[in-house]
């Protein structure tokens, strides 16, 4: 996770299906999401969850509470569009969600032109913050103009939004999260629960989320506590005072308060029992909500001092009495609830809160009862808004936005490629060859990452199981032998040096002949002449329009569709509007489940016609590089793993080994079709044992680029290769599309 603000680490990364950022600033924020993540994590694991705080306080309780639901947690970048940039490029996110009332112009517009979708969540506008957006109403419109939805906590806090200039068609209210309030699984620390069994008190007292004064001649609500506690202290000698400071660095400050007091105390950091009555101060984050469990009374603070108010919802889960001083603007509208329902006890100044509590450890259970019947009612806000962030994420399509200094220098190359491109099209279109069998094209729009290998593996695969007689035709990329032809009969075999690895990978599946060469119309010529195929199946085929073709294929990975453009931009091959000759597109890296809505309504702008199917990697087996024995995944030896790989893509594999719930200790990347010679794999080994893996992984191309005696220079630690397959939806459906038999 990134130490300093608006700089991610590697493991800042997106690699799954996709990812979601959550911006939320502060503890109390934070705490309103941590139900609703753990149930988007439940539902797909394999998309990611980022969430930035501004503040020390929010990123601890982020990490606290978030871990193993949030992929990572990292200060918010500051609101410079070039920082901004280098976040979204990071994370690659299909969706940003921002809670409550953050707005920031830079981040709203460079999330929308990043191609992600933007929600307000939990949105909220004070009473004392309305006065200033409806001035400056003027600005805001065209920043608010920018968020897909606003979900507001109440119809009162959305009517806020459209005064500020939001648009009306796109706010409305939602609900407030904080009333899905659950206790933390874990319950009450057992220190604290130890230290309450020996203390042993007949009744408790929480001062909650105590604040300073606002201002001079504001409340220093510690200090109304304290003084209020000292009164009471004699009518209630087996009272127990827990005092629970909102700002970490108010701790200390207390803790001198209590002392000059003479206030017998115990901090919660340095428990040691304490003689009643006496206080218990509270000087960590996130261990205040189990504890409302065991109070009697509950003292919200930030009402008495002008702070706006706190959240009352965790203490009316447990059915506990709430006092409250004026300032509850902050959550105006669940004040005015409670108040109406008599489910709170509301206070005008410091000296009317002995009196309350003395009165409410007495006889307050009603006040509690009516707080939890409240609560309870307005429950089921956690289960909306995920339908809402499903249907944005997706609506989303991660295009990253480039570096500027990149996009100076390389947008002149770039207009060149496109005029060698058009020409190359041209010629092309004008000495196109046909070949006698038909013609199945795979490729993409992009320079590697995006699975086309797999994908003709698979279609080889099915075609032979269905009768065909299938060959792939395969220009053998980055081989190194000089033969103009290769050609390898199904089941035959061949060295690495003559095909190429990509093209090895085929030979070695054994499942169609294999054709080989710069010129594939003359391979193909020769391959009808030698092997009489039914069907020929043209690798990296969507740029080679020198061979005609029956069907284009094309893949479009749905992280990153268009490669952020069109080399040296980015690593797309061609224009976008290219995509008008495919009769057939594929999303990749498509969950089950997950729609990509967003990503089909552009894909429509450049092709009406071809149906668009969706299909995912699947790992099959772990394969021993030294003995070739295949494992089933489920069956793997290992678990802590050290993972490297040569691929246009690397994040994809990276994902795959995080769903396989590997413990992956570290990951090395490498240039596409790296060949790797004994100093790089004595580096890994030396890595992987200092990281403490049990094996290192990589992928099945990889494998056969590795130099001789790979196997002894990593011993002891082993060597395995993953073994991939594919999943389409629909595939019946795809196969009727181009012809042929399911």
């Amino acid at each position: 996770m990134s130490e300093r603000l608006g700089l991610l680490s590697d493991s800042l990364q997106t690699t799954g299906s996709g990812a979601i950022w959550f911006h939320a600033v502060s503890v109390g924020e934070v705490l309103s999401i941590v139900e609703l993540l753990r149930r988007l994590r439940a539902e797909r694991p394999s998309v990611q969850l980022f969430v930035s705080t501004t503040t020390l306080a929010g990123r601890a309780t982020a990490v606290l509470k978030l871990k193993g639901i949030a992929s990572g947690v990292f200060f918010a970048p500051l609101d410079y569009r070039s920082v901004v940039r280098r976040v979204l490029r990071q994370l690659r996110p299909s969706l940003v969600v921002v809670l409550e009332t953050e707005i920031w112009p830079n981040l709203y517009r460079e999330i929308k032109r990043s191609g992600a979708s933007l929600l307000v969540m939990n949105g909220r506008i004070s009473d004392r913050a309305l006065p200033r957006y409806r001035r400056w109403s003027w600005f805001f419109k065209h920043v608010l103009a920018q968020p897909d939805a606003i979900l507001a906590q109440t119809e009162e806090d959305a009517r806020r939004f459209v005064m500020a200039g939001a648009p009306r068609e796109r706010t409305k209210a939602a609900g407030n999260l904080k009333y899905d309030f659950k206790p933390p699984e874990s319950g009450i620390a057992r220190d604290i629960a130890s230290f309450l069994s020996e203390v042993n008190p007949q009744k408790v007292w929480i001062a909650a989320s105590t604040m300073p004064p606002a201002g001079a001649g504001d409340v220093d609500e510690d200090d109304a506590v304290i003084e209020v506690f000292r009164e009471i202290s004699a009518t209630n000698p087996g009272l127990l005072l827990i005092l629970a400071p909102r700002k970490p660095e108010r701790f200390d400050v207390v803790a001198e308060k209590l002392a000059r007091a003479g206030v017998a105390f115990a901090r919660r950091t340095m428990l040691a029992p304490v003689s009643l009555p006496g206080v218990l101060l509270l000087d960590t984050i996130g261990e205040l909500a189990a504890l409302f469990a065991k109070a009697d009374v509950v003292f919200m603070g930030g009402t008495l001092a002008m702070r706006g108010g706190h959240n009352i919802l965790e203490p009316a889960y447990f059915g506990k009495p709430v006092i409250v001083g004026p300032n509850m603007q902050n959550f105006a509208a669940i004040a005015d609830e409670f108040h109406r329902d008599k489910a709170l006890v509301p206070i005008e100044r410091p000296a009317e809160l002995g009196p309350a509590v003395t009165r409410l450890l007495a006889e307050g259970s009603a006040f509690g009862v009516r707080a939890r019947a409240l609560a309870q009612t307005k429950r089921g806000v956690t289960e909306r808004i995920a339908g809402e962030i499903w249907e944005a994420f997706s609506a989303g399509v991660p295009s990253p936005p480039r570096k500027l200094s990149a996009s100076m220098v390389f947008i002149p190359l770039s207009w060149i490629w496109r005029a060698g491109h058009r020409i190359n099209v041209a010629l092309s279109d004008a000495t196109q060859n046909t070949l006698k069998t038909p013609v199945i094209s795979v490729g993409g729009l992009t320079m590697g990452g995006v699975g086309k290998s797999p994908m003709v593996a698979h279609l080889a695969a099915h075609l032979r199981e269905t009768g065909h007689n299938p060959a792939i035709l395969t220009r053998g990329y980055k081989r190194k032998s000089a033969e103009p032809v290769v050609l390898v009969p199904r089941g035959g075999k061949a060295s690495v040096i003559l095909t190429g690895d990509e093209a090895q990978m085929f030979v070695r599946a054994g499942e169609a002949h294999i054709g080989i060469g710069g010129n594939r119309y003359k391979v193909g010529c020769e391959m009808e002449q030698r092997f009489a195929p039914g069907v020929m199946l043209l690798d990296d085929g969507f740029q080679h329009r020198r061979l005609a073709r029956q069907h284009d294929i094309v893949l479009i990975d749905a992280l990153d569709p268009f490669g952020g453009g069109v080399f040296p931009l980015g690593r797309s091959r061609e224009p976008a509007k290219g995509l008008g000759r495919a009769t057939v597109i594929v999303v990749t890296r498509a969950e089950p489940g997950q729609h990509n809505t967003g990503l089909e309504r552009q894909l429509r702008q450049f092709n009406q016609t071809a149906p668009i199917f969706r299909c995912r990697a699947v790992p099959r087996a772990w394969v021993d590089v030294n003995s070739t024995l295949s494992l089933p995944v489920a069956a793997a030896p290992f678990k802590k793993v050290a993972a490297f790989c040569g691929l246009a893509n690397p994040r994809s594999f990276w994902s795959t080994l995080e769903e396989l719930k590997l413990d992956l200790v570290f990951h090395w990347a490498f240039d596409d079709h790296h060949s790797y010679n004994p100093v790089e794999l004595q580096r890994l080994l030396a890595q992987a044992q200092t990281c403490g893996a049990e094996a290192l992984v990589t992928t099945e191309k990889d494998a056969l680029n590795l130099c001789d005696g790979a196997t002894e220079i990593v011993s002891p630690l082993k060597l395995y290769w993953l073994k991939i397959g594919i999943e389409i939806e629909n595939e019946e459906e795809l196969w009727a599309q181009i012809g042929l038999p399911a």
